[in-house]
């Protein structure tokens, strides 16, 4: 018996003595690093799977290949082992298991009620707070930006800094030129400046109460008028003018057959080589925009279902942006349910939401996204633009026997003959790994500007510290 043989004699013994009960396990290579982490209904016949003689998927061989041991956890419920998992792949980082990568955001206003005098901030990436409202996303970030200045104009909202607003004793010129109430210096009380900022936020909320909100607007520019202040007048008119347009946007509701206003919709699509996962967004009952996710099937060890439950507790995990009342998953009810309990474990039971199969209903919005998934998988293999392409053919370039996972790419940069300086750009799956990015700040030495001597030593400091990537690349 070879040595390979025996390893896989002693681990397959090892997982046929584990329980039958939910938990994760841990795949780790001879140096102890961890290569994979998975959960399973039952440990015994899961992790048993791997070291047994039934077919294996090419992917699947290589990966144990490399195992040397493992561990497991058990957990009380197949909701707790689905948490576990996220938990694991979040803090390992295991170089066999999938990761998300959602660079795409969307923009929100955002108003602080613990601020006696409260603003509209724009912001990308929320994070949920106490006393903190949200409104929004909106589909187009230069466009709410612009109807929020309209608003806190309109509406005489302060647009200052905390720091300018808690340090100034005179108010700005944005007092003098009508568009401030000037609450830093109290000349309006915070009860009226809290109407002003309600019926600020009812334009936002963009229901049938913005308009009530619009005609105070147009009662004031009348009452300018009569007072012959005709400047103030037209400004309100203008003000005005540039908000019908997303008024008119915030009435059209696109998907009326729902009760909810806001809701996601997950479905994905299956092709020969990759798994695409379409998510439809619908934001105050309007079709706000998608997102596409798309994975390579080789690296998924489990079925087609857990993967896209782990994805969304990946998804939802990593965001800072509220949650919507309804998530909606082409899932069956059991595994639905499994999803919404052990995304309640994750971010909290207080937070009020509810994930329902794709069914009924829902299944005309679940079919549309499966559309997406399918449409944007074709179009992307017809144009070759898959970054698994990519890396299948560096690996034959290469001659390497798995698909290169890890990246990391190497420079030297010098300025004015001083200041040596290295930089390291990594590459996940094709995809920038921007938290592992590095700078090296090198030696000076003697006999001048030597690349060959300033990369041994960058390199030297890299190899001390593991797990090292599949491929290295260098600039020279």
């Amino acid at each position: 018996m070879s040595l390979n043989e025996q390893i896989m004699a002693e681990l397959l013994a090892k997982a046929n003595s584990l329980p039958k009960s939910p938990g994760c396990y841990l795949m780790k290579d001879k140096d102890e690093t961890i290569l994979y982490v998975g959960k399973a209904k039952n440990l015994k016949s899961r992790v048993a799977s791997y070291f047994n003689k039934s077919a294996k998927s090419a992917k699947t061989q290589i990966l144990v290949s490399k195992i040397f041991n493992f561990d497991f956890i058990i957990t009380n419920s197949e909701a707790e082992s689905y948490v576990l998992e996220n938990n694991l792949i979040k803090d390992n980082r295991p170089k066999y298991n999938i990761r998300l990568k959602d660079d795409k955001s969307y923009p929100y206003v955002q108003v602080n009620k613990s601020h006696a005098y409260p603003k509209l901030e724009y912001v990308r990436r929320p994070k949920r707070k106490r006393g903190v409202e949200l409104f929004g996303p909106y589909p187009s970030g230069s466009n709410i930006s612009s109807v929020m200045r309209t608003i806190t104009k309109a509406f005489s909202l302060r647009d200052c800094s905390d720091w300018d607003f808690s340090s100034r004793k005179t108010p700005c010129i944005l007092h003098q030129m009508n568009q401030c109430s000037a609450p830093c210096v109290e000349y309006i009380s915070k009860e009226d400046y809290a109407k002003d900022l309600e019926n600020a936020l009812k334009v936002l909320k963009g229901n049938r109460n913005a308009k009530k909100a619009i005609k105070l607007l147009e009662q004031r520019m009348g009452q300018f008028a009569e007072e012959e202040k005709f400047e103030q007048a037209a400004m309100l008119r203008d003000y005005i003018e540039e908000l019908k347009p997303f008024l008119e946007n915030s009435f059209d509701q696109k998907v009326e057959f729902l009760n909810e206003k806001n809701v996601d919709v997950f479905s994905c699509y299956k092709g020969e080589k990759e798994l695409d996962i379409s998510l439809y967004m619908i934001r105050q009952g309007s079709l706000l925009g998608h997102k596409s996710f798309n994975f390579y099937i080789e690296d998924l060890f489990d079925e087609i279902s857990e993967e896209v439950i782990l994805f969304m507790l990946q998804y939802y995990g990593q965001s800072s942006e509220p949650l919507p009342e309804t998530i909606v998953a082409d899932l069956d009810r059991d595994q639905s349910k499994n999803f919404e309990d052990a995304l309640r474990k994750t971010i909290g039971e207080s937070i009020k939401f509810s994930v329902v199969s794709g069914e009924g209903k829902y299944r005309p919005l679940v079919e549309a996204a499966k559309q997406h998934a399918q449409e944007s998988q074709r179009v992307r293999m017809e144009n070759q633009e898959s970054e698994y392409t990519g890396l299948h053919k560096l690996k034959d370039l290469l001659g390497m026997t798995e698909r290169p996972r890890v990246l990391e790419c190497y420079d030297i940069a010098i300025w004015q003959g001083k200041s040596p300086t290295a930089s390291k750009v990594v590459f996940h799956d094709g995809k920038p790994d921007k938290k592992s990015y590095r700078h090296y700040h090198l030696q000076e030495l003697p006999e001048g500007n030597n690349d060959f001597a300033m990369m041994k030593e960058v390199f030297e400091r890299r190899i001390k510290k593991r797990p090292l990537p599949d491929v290295f690349v260098v600039d020279g």
